[in-house]
């Protein structure tokens, strides 16, 4: 056999190779033929097609470049080049390359599904859709292209079309491993995880190490409550594949749920030792070490984290930068730049101008929270008491249904209750606005449970941020923040995307219906001394940072027999605080720590304390409510944003506003006096039961009166067609329901 007929014949058997599957023998025999039958343009190309199946992007390319030296319009080397190009994470190149090889064959199916996914890459997901449009036109059973446009068409937020598209793919190619998996993603953005597990057990099967199909795995056991499962999906994955990020940080996510939070901070160092600029790793590997009060490196790390965001980067997400950063102008920016990366605005808005006509406004509530949780605790009875003659009031209930007391109490407090939770966010945005709502008010921002999508499918004609989240959303569609002119000054309205609505006492709703135990345990019976001044702190224990702890350990210093008395969120705070208060020179028995109980006895029980003492830069919000409920004083230092000034709204509404400091010298010297002055503590405790009854704070009829009279004023401007405005609503005292305008900011 001469050699040409000899390299046509391992040409041959290196096709049926390739078909096959076994990349490494095709590489070979391909190797084999070129050695017989130098630079032969197919042999090459399909050796570099080879090269990029084992992403062997480099050898590819040096392959695709010397096919175009011997012919620059060789269609399938610009092809393989693009291909390389786009793998090597130079899309803009891969995207002029893809564009050389339409010009010499312009109806190129290969060409315009590839250039779909370049186009994808650089965040133009409507150009994607229409090459990839194009190449169907071309080659309708194109099971990859369909794919591909499954993938763009999830970037456009059209799950439910990107689930038809890949089911159109899975019916050309049964076993198409990477459309089954693209599949599960798409299951999992329309809020059907066990569908979603099920195809990604699918895609497993076909495809046995497939570490993305086993980390999405692990992501649809999340959601379906099963965090131990998910963990052993995420380490499955890694096993695979050591250095995948993004499986790492969904472990995390596990280990977050799971509550094992020291494994959760190794977790995170491993993240970034094998991706350093990861995005958001940086600020949660902070925020777990904040969790458990480890503070080793705290100021250099919430430094880097502040600076990165100053300049665009995404280090943080905005709740956890709410305990890092005492500056609204960076928690603008880091609520800009997590929105833009995980909610931005739907290309297609669902509420599209039109004006309603209801006899009553038609508010609706959207949250996770309700059930037995804080945000519920406080808005209970705003819910019950809102004028029925008025407004229709709907549950837009996101979260799970834990059949608690509180549930029961919250589906009876609506005109209409609608469990939403298995459906995706376009499917909600759809709901709202077939209810025609006018007023969408997101109690979640950016808190556990979250589903700012919802709203970025503009739902309805007005969308307010209130009450779970204290500070900016940072999204053009939301259109109001309800606060007040303690948390948000006229001159810090540059901090917030969003209008500012004033209420005239504070932004904070609360329960005057709340119940307290009518037991109070003994001092003996929860470890505290009979005698010793008791201060106590109830916020979670990531609000706790070095600075805070410092002054608390002085005062335990200046005042004999005193305790500090914290919530215990894990084991490992237990351990790291008392360790902290021996370094500070503080016997380790004077911390003393409290498990987490029904709210009616925690409530009780603070009445064990002496004075509670508050956190910068995130206060205590709920917490506070719940001291001054229980007639326990806060002292508070206020600080420069929304999240730092909450206490001091709250003793302002309560008519103890002497009990917010400015420094922490003043706010150290004020807890000091109120423990060596018992009278004067007495005093203030007598005032705050007094006022408890009499002050603006816990009068949810009066708090209701003053937001509806802000939910009429919006719906008016929406009615008149008025742009949102920033508008104080005026005290109302004699049924004078108008609200005074606000200068334009």
């Amino acid at each position: 056999m001469d050699r040409l007929a000899e390299a046509k014949q391992l040409f041959l058997d290196a096709l049926a190779l390739h078909e096959r599957g076994d990349l490494e023998q095709a590489k070979r025999v391909y190797q084999e033929t070129l050695a017989l039958a130098p630079e032969r343009p197919s042999v090459m190309n399909n050796l570099a097609a080879v090269f990029i199946e084992l992403k062997k992007y480099s050898e590819a390319k040096l392959l695709c470049v010397r096919l175009l030296e011997m012919n620059p319009e060789d269609e399938t080397a610009l092809l393989n080049l693009g291909n390389c190009q786009l793998k090597l994470d130079s899309a803009g190149e891969a995207l002029l390359s893809y564009d050389k090889a339409l010009r010499v064959k312009p109806g190129y199916a290969d060409a315009l599904n590839s250039r779909g996914s370049a186009l994808l890459e650089l965040k133009r997901p409507q150009e994607a859709l229409e090459s990839l449009d194009r190449a169907l036109a071309v080659k309708p059973d194109y099971a990859e292209a369909l794919n591909n446009r499954g993938n763009v068409l999830l970037e456009l937020k059209r799950p439910g079309d990107a689930l038809a598209s890949y089911d159109r793919a899975l019916a050309i190619k049964p076993d198409y491993a990477e459309a089954l998996y693209n599949r599960g993603s798409g299951l999992l953005e329309l809020k059907r995880p066990q569908e979603a597990l099920a195809s990604y057990d699918r895609a497993l099967a076909i495809k046995r190490d497939y570490a993305e199909a086993l980390n999405n795995r692990g992501n649809a056991l999340l959601e379906l409550n099963r965090p131990e499962e998910a963990l052993a999906s995420f380490d499955r994955a890694l096993a695979t594949k050591p250095d995948y990020a993004d499986a790492l940080n969904n472990r995390g996510n596990a280990l977050l749920e799971l509550n094992r939070l020291e494994e959760l901070i190794e977790s995170h160092r491993n993240l970034l030792s094998i991706k350093p600029d990861y995005d958001y790793a940086r600020g949660y590997l902070l925020h777990a070490r904040m969790q458990c009060c480890e503070w080793a490196e705290y100021d250099e790390s919430a430094a880097k984290i502040s600076e990165d965001t100053a300049a665009g980067k995404r280090a943080d997400s905005p709740f956890n930068f709410l305990a890092v950063s005492e500056s609204a102008a960076d928690q603008l920016r880091c609520s800009r730049i997590f929105v833009a990366d995980k909610y931005p605005a739907a290309a297609q808005p669902v509420w599209r101008g039109e004006q309603y006509s209801h006899d009553r406004i038609r508010v609706a509530y959207l949250s996770a929270d309700l059930r037995r949780h804080a945000v519920a605790n406080l808005i209970a009875g705003l819910f019950e008491a809102h004028d029925r003659t008025r407004f229709e009031i709907t549950a837009i209930s996101m979260g799970p249904d834990e059949n608690d007391e509180m549930r029961t109490r919250l589906r009876a407090a609506f005109n209409r209750f609608i469990d939403v939770s298995s459906k995706s966010d376009q499917e909600v945005a759809l709901l709202l606005r077939e209810l025609e709502i006018d007023i969408a008010v997101d109690l979640q921002g950016f808190t556990k449970g979250c589903r700012p999508g919802i709203l970025s499918h503009r739902a309805a004609p007005v969308q307010v941020n209130y009450l779970g989240y204290p500070g900016t959303m940072g999204a053009h569609y939301i259109d109001y923040i309800i606060g007040d002119r303690c948390v948000i000054p006229r001159e810090h309205h540059s901090g917030y995307a969003e209008k500012v609505i004033y209420l005239p006492d504070c932004y904070q709703v609360n329960d005057s219906k709340r119940k307290i135990a009518a037991h109070t345990p003994t001092r003996a019976e929860l470890g505290l001394p009979e005698q010793g001044f008791v201060f106590c702190c109830f916020n979670n224990n990531h609000k706790i940072n070095p600075r805070v702890f410092d002054v608390w350990m002085r005062l335990l210093n200046e005042v004999q027999g005193s305790v500090l008395w914290l919530l215990e969120d894990n084991g490992t705070v237990v351990r790291n605080l008392r360790h902290e208060a021996e370094r500070r020179g503080i016997a380790s028995g004077r911390v003393i720590f409290a498990q987490r109980v029904k709210m009616e006895e925690h409530l009780a029980r603070q009445r064990l304390a002496d004075l509670f003492l508050d956190t910068l830069p995130y206060n205590a919000h709920v917490t506070a409510s719940d001291a001054l409920w229980a007639g326990l004083p806060v002292v508070t230092r206020i600080g420069s944003a929304f999240a730092g000034r909450v206490a001091a709204s709250l003793l302002n509404a309560v008519g103890l506003p002497e009990l917010i400091t400015s420094s922490w010298e003043d706010y150290e010297a004020l807890a000091l006096k109120l423990a060596a002055d018992r009278e004067l503590l007495a005093d203030i405790k007598a005032r705050l039961a007094q006022h408890r009854g009499t002050y603006p704070l816990f009068n949810t009829d009066r708090f209701r009166r003053h937001i509806e009279a802000a939910y009429v004023t919006m719906w008016e401007r929406g009615q008149r067609g008025e742009p949102p405005a920033s508008f104080a609503v005026p005290g109302l005292f004699q049924g004078d329901e108008r609200a005074i305008p606000w200068p334009a900011i």
